[in-house]
């Protein structure tokens, strides 16, 4: 059986469990990428707070790395006026041909509706884009974003509900899945003035910085790879929960959610972009329910 921590997540700091015990703080877990000084941990609470200025925004990420599991955190927005910031949850791996499965949040003008845009890279490839409105306010409160990636599927979640799937056809398309590459968890906020909003329509308003998003109550439910050795989390892993046949495929229920957010909130989908991809991409096939 591969490597793997319970489904329950203690009430521990920053609320990460690996392999049965829960790490004492922010420091255990991740290492400030850049501009420390607006990384801002605070372990009684289990949340760390990101903040971007003119100057700068900034990034965080784990200090393992992970092949196929659970990862989710609690996420409150930039309040108020937010356009041209990106603030972000996403797996990396490092290198010209990494994998990546994102989480990004594009922030808007005061009383505009947030663009959540998902994407995925595998062997260096992305421009697999989708971008939906959430249904509430991401800046009123707390909001839990999951992924879960197993050798099957990778399945992005809001609050439990499916909001995009990513099929492994590894059989029928080459390079088109994250299969082999260890990643790490990272977060940041920036400035993407040149695309963020409306195409870059809108750019980031200073006068309204510092922008500041919360991150709370990170797990991590995953194989962690140790000395780059990845044989754990692929050889006898079926037993692990997040290789789960409903993880695999969705069941009914789920399978209505994802229809319902899709026909209700869905307002760019790589695969239906004909200027982009005269013909489309081979594995739109494969995700479309």
């Amino acid at each position: 059986m591969g490597t793997f921590g319970s489904r329950t997540v203690l009430g521990c700091s920053i609320a990460v469990l690996l392999f049965g015990y829960c790490l004492a703080g922010f420091n255990d877990e991740f290492t400030k990428v850049w501009t420390p000084e607006h990384i801002v941990p605070d372990d009684t609470t289990n949340s760390v707070q990101l903040t971007m200025t003119q100057v700068a925004g900034g990034q965080f990420a784990s200090i393992n790395s992970f092949l196929y599991g659970s990862f989710s955190v609690k996420l409150k927005l930039i309040a108020g006026e937010s356009s041209g910031t990106v603030c972000s949850f996403y797996l990396t791996s490092y290198g010209t041909n990494h994998d990546e499965i994102d989480f990004e949040f594009l922030g808007n003008e005061t009383g505009q509706p947030y663009v959540l845009h998902t994407n995925v890279f595998a062997n260096g490839v992305g421009g697999r884009e989708q971008r939906i409105f959430l249904w509430f306010d991401p800046t009123a409160d707390f909001h839990t974003y999951q992924v879960v990636w197993n050798h099957a599927q990778i399945t992005w979640l809001v609050d439990d509900i499916p909001i995009r799937i990513h099929k492994n056809i590894e059989n029928v398309l080459p390079n088109s899945y994250p299969t082999y590459q260890p990643q790490v968890i990272a977060s940041s906020i920036f400035d993407a003035s040149s695309w963020a909003t409306r195409g870059g329509a809108v750019p980031t308003k200073w006068e309204y910085s510092p922008f500041v998003v919360t991150y709370k109550d990170f797990s991590f439910q995953a194989c962690r790879v140790s000395n780059n050795d990845i044989s754990p989390c692929t050889t006898n892993y079926q037993g692990n929960w997040w290789e789960a046949a409903d993880y695999q495929n969705l069941n009914a229920v789920k399978v209505t959610q994802l229809k319902e957010v899709h026909q209700k909130y869905m307002v760019y989908d790589y695969c239906t972009d004909y200027v982009r991809y005269p013909t489309t991409p081979v594995e739109c096939a494969y995700n479309t329910l």
